[in-house]
């Protein structure tokens, strides 16, 4: 009767547990450290894409998740088709080994038949989920511009404390970034979804296909499976270290490139005026030194990524090789047949492939992190726009009155205090007083777009009350949009845009009405403010705010802008802000800042 060496296996089995608790405890670590930063970036992407996948609240209804329950379909078909690959590719090999021409041909057929079918899935699973991608993607452009544009957001945030950075980018760049990453790194072709699936399916055929393997006389029953896992949850710990500081360094490329791109947008919007101060100098020391900080950034990426795809690779590479370096002494002692030695291979390959999804998809998720970071910023910062106080603002039939208005600087400084002031039908109203005292301010607080007054507004609602600035806004398109800006263009018939083009002076814009030009850029600040006079005339309001809007044009085409407003529009509420005096002769009122709050309301000529 043999003998047992019990110290010997004592010993064994104490290094075995030791062995299966490290791992245990590691992956337990891992798994639990992967849920919390799902669980962040889930309530991160809920918030984003909930609103359209959520039936009760989504414009599509059940039509989102009905893409995401064909496409869970798609890749268990897929996983399916894969399993069916390695046995099909167990029996060719088999077949070869055993030099067996029938069995060789037909697995080469049903081979070819699972391939058209592979192909086949592959095309379903593209058209199906780039529909879904377009989808979410529109819908989360519609939802962002809207929350943005919605309430004058895009103009309040300007008071709030937190400052997002190029929204315009976040919106049109960081959408398209989500929708699309979004969809790979969830359900799309080797995303999660299909990680997870195949994992457990192809762990049950690596399970069947390992045999025990002896490591310093330690015998591991089903070694294949439990070197397979803790192979990857190893590796997966080390790339975590080294992929950490992606995370930071893609938020700041993203950040640092909009920097660098806005500023070759202001030199490209403001080309006259630097050409004209010879700036090209200054202007070139500020684009470099964004560019340099794009580019500083831009190495340590690659240096991080550098070392995070090397390690990456290198793991790859070793896992190759690594199944069939195990199972070689079983093939050796025929105990297993070259075809089982293919299917461990792509059964190893495939467990090790799911387990490292995190690992390989780090640099990604580092990506997609700083997406998520931008728009639920930019979010929160239109939220915090939102409930920036108010004034008490309602529509009135006709006229202006304004009641117990005082209105403050950002830092509390008194500009205008308890105004009270009425105008009806045809009134006229010349705001002055030294610059700084808070005549721009005022007006912005009467449109309701300063959130440092107090008080209450009645006004015409909506295009009944229109405010000019010095610089009126042209928006892309043709003359004809300008002029009925913000109506369509099309309510701006031929005849009539021709009669108030030639009465402001601009005749020879007529035959251009319909041309496509970057008009802001083409017309002189004096055409421009030409062209506001015969928007207003075209839009005909109750109440028009004028702010400086002829400082650009001389006292003889001023007058002749001001005697066609009132000859066109007897009856309008007119509120200007100037410092000429000739612009007493169209007001008959006049409201005096005096600095500090004070105020003086007088008659002109009274």
């Amino acid at each position: 009767m043999e003998s047992v060496d019990w110290g010997t296996e004592w010993l064994s089995s104490l290094i075995w547990i030791a062995l299966v608790w490290v791992a245990t405890v590691i992956g337990f670590a891992i798994v639990a450290t992967l849920i919390v930063r799902l669980l962040t970036w889930g309530r991160q992407f809920w918030r984003l894409a909930g609103p359209w996948m959520d039936p009760r609240t989504g414009d599509d209804g059940w039509r989102p998740v009905l893409f995401v329950l064909g496409l869970l379909a798609l890749v268990v078909l897929q996983v399916r088709l894969t399993i069916l690959y390695t046995y099909q590719t167990n029996d060719l090999y088999t077949a070869l080994q055993n030099l067996d021409a029938g069995a060789f041909w037909r697995s080469v057929g049903i081979f070819a038949v699972i391939a058209a079918l592979s192909v086949l899935e592959a095309l379903v699973t593209y058209y199906v989920g780039q529909r879904f991608l377009i989808r979410l993607w529109e819908s989360l452009n519609h939802r962002l511009l809207g929350d943005w544009l919605g309430d004058r957001v895009y103009h309040r945030s300007r008071f709030s404390d937190t400052q997002v950075d190029n929204p315009d980018q976040r919106i049109q760049e960081d959408i398209s970034s989500f929708a699309r990453t979004s969809y790979s790194l969830s359900i799309g072709p080797a995303g999660a979804v299909q990680a997870l699936v195949t994992l457990p399916s192809f762990t049950i055929i690596l399970w069947h296909l390992s045999g025990p393997f002896t490591i310093l006389g330690l015998e591991i029953p089903r070694a294949m499976t439990f070197i397979a896992f803790l192979y990857v949850i190893v590796a997966t710990v080390f790339a975590f270290r080294i992929g950490k500081p992606l995370i930071r360094l893609n938020f700041l490329d993203e950040g640092l490139g909009a920097h660098y791109r806005y500023a070759l947008i202001r030199v490209r919007d403001n080309a006259e005026n630097i050409a004209f101060y010879r700036g090209e100098s200054v202007e070139r020391r500020t684009l470099d030194r964004r560019f340099g900080a794009v580019i500083a950034n831009y190495r340590r990426i690659v240096v991080r990524t550098l070392k995070f795809n090397g390690f990456n690779l290198v793991i790859t590479q070793i896992s190759q090789v690594f199944p069939i370096i195990l199972q070689a002494p079983r093939f050796f002692a025929q105990q297993i047949s070259l075809g089982d030695v293919q299917q461990t291979a792509q059964a190893f390959g495939q467990v090790h492939d799911s387990l490292s999804f995190f690992r390989n998809a780090y640099d990604t998720f580092a990506g997609y992190r700083a997406v998520l970071d931008r728009l639920t910023g930019l979010l929160d910062a239109d939220a915090e726009a939102r409930a920036l106080p108010t004034l008490d603002a309602t529509d009135r039939s006709e006229g202006l009155a304004v009641r117990d208005l005082t209105v403050r600087t950002p830092d509390g400084a008194l500009l205008v205090e308890e105004l009270d002031l009425t105008l009806g039908e045809s009134d006229t109203l010349l705001i002055t007083g030294r610059s700084g005292f808070g005549k721009t301010t005022l007006l912005r607080s009467l449109a309701d777009l300063w959130p440092y007054a107090e008080g209450s507004i009645e006004r015409p609602g909506g295009p009944r009350s229109m405010f000019l600035s010095q610089q009126p806004y042209l928006p892309l398109g043709t003359v004809r949009a300008a002029l009925a800006y913000p109506r369509p263009p099309e309510e701006v018939p031929d005849d009539e845009a021709g009669r108030v083009l030639r009465e402001v002076a601009l005749g020879h814009l007529v035959d251009r009405l319909d041309e496509e030009e970057v008009w802001w850029r083409t017309l002189s600040p004096g055409e421009q403010q030409r062209l506001g006079f015969a928007r207003l005339v075209l839009t005909r309001p109750d109440v028009v705010f004028l702010d400086e809007a002829t400082a650009a044009l001389d006292e003889g085409l001023e007058h002749d802008l001001y005697s066609f407003v009132r000859r066109e529009l007897p009856d309008l509420v007119l509120v200007s802000v100037g410092h000429r005096s000739s612009l007493e002769t169209f007001h008959s009122r006049r409201l005096v800042l005096q600095g500090e709050g004070r105020w003086a309301l007088e008659s002109i000529g009274g």
